[in-house]
């Protein structure tokens, strides 16, 4: 694996990871490199010094290619949109929703058969409980959790 410091037609500087330097020239070709800011495929290396690896690095210390892989997708502009997209969603569900806290199996059975008026709710439940509902028919959906983007 070789990372490439790199850079789009706009000056925004990120690096990102290639099988070869060949990966690189052929992901520049179809227009698959991108740029994580802007999203430009207008990208360039930039001059970089050597990577030189001292003898007591270990194998476990170098990325293996799974977090690699993670690294790159880290940088997708479409990983950013979609995870601002789950945001979105779960704040309009929180701003249009009441949260029941763990009372959510029994509130939702509550609604499902008509013993309070209909409305918008969120809250906990086990995989079990979950499972209990949807075999009784009523809908229910997780709500992604996105993370902070510090994490």
């Amino acid at each position: 694996m070789i990372r490439y410091n790199l850079h789009c037609g706009n000056g925004h500087a990120f690096d990102a990871w290639f099988g070869s330097a060949e990966a690189f020239d052929r992901a520049s070709e179809v227009g698959a490199n991108t740029c994580p800011v802007c999203g430009s495929h207008e990208i360039e290396k930039s001059l970089m010094a050597p990577s030189v690896s001292a003898k007591t690095r270990t194998a476990k210390s170098a990325l293996d290619p799974e977090r690699k892989q993670m690294v790159l997708a880290n940088n997708d502009p479409r990983r950013k949109a979609m995870r601002e997209a789950v945001k979105e969603l779960r704040r309009k569900v929180e701003d249009s929703a009441d949260y029941v806290g763990d009372k959510f199996p029994e509130e939702a059975r509550k609604i499902h058969y008509e013993e309070v008026e209909p409305r918008g709710i969120y809250g906990e439940a086990t995989g079990e409980e979950a499972k209990s509902l949807l075999d009784e028919g009523i809908d229910v959906l997780p709500l992604p959790n996105v993370p902070d983007d510090s994490n």
